[in-house]
């Protein structure tokens, strides 16, 4: 069933979102912040992504601080860098052409798109290269 690593890393993705969701709203319940919650809630997904990543999806056997940094950097760039140049892109494509919140929907989803498969293709030949040849064998 969890046969590629594409397969994990999309489903780590999903129960990712959904600790990030969970602890935003939760927390916010709970009357943080909406800012401190959201630093709290993406720290969080951000840390279970790193170790769900690297043991389910790309079933590295490294350890140690290095890969934790290059897991940071790449994520942080398509989040940071990526992410906003694609939404950026959308709207000026875009612009008048619909309302801005569709276009920023339009923005957002192809961002997260452009976003995964960096994730994605630079855990997998960069951050988590030694697990390579065994993530994608059977469970």
């Amino acid at each position: 069933m969890f046969r590629s690593s594409g397969f994990r890393f999309l489903l780590i993705g999903g129960i990712n979102t959904a600790i990030d969701f969970g602890l935003l709203f939760l927390l916010t319940w709970a009357g943080l912040p909406v800012w401190a919650a959201n630093m709290i809630s993406t720290g969080v997904a951000l840390t279970f992504s790193f170790f769900a990543n690297r043991s389910f999806a790309f079933r590295s056997t490294q350890r140690g601080a290095l890969q934790a940094v290059k897991f940071l950097g790449v994520t942080l760039f398509g989040l940071w860098a990526l992410q906003p140049l694609v939404i950026l892109g959308a709207e000026a494509l875009l612009h008048g052409l619909l309302p801005a919140p569709i276009v920023l929907g339009i923005g957002k989803i192809a961002a997260t798109v452009v976003s995964m498969l960096w994730n994605y293709f630079l855990y997998r030949h960069f951050v988590f290269p030694d697990g390579q040849k065994g993530a994608d064998r059977e469970s």
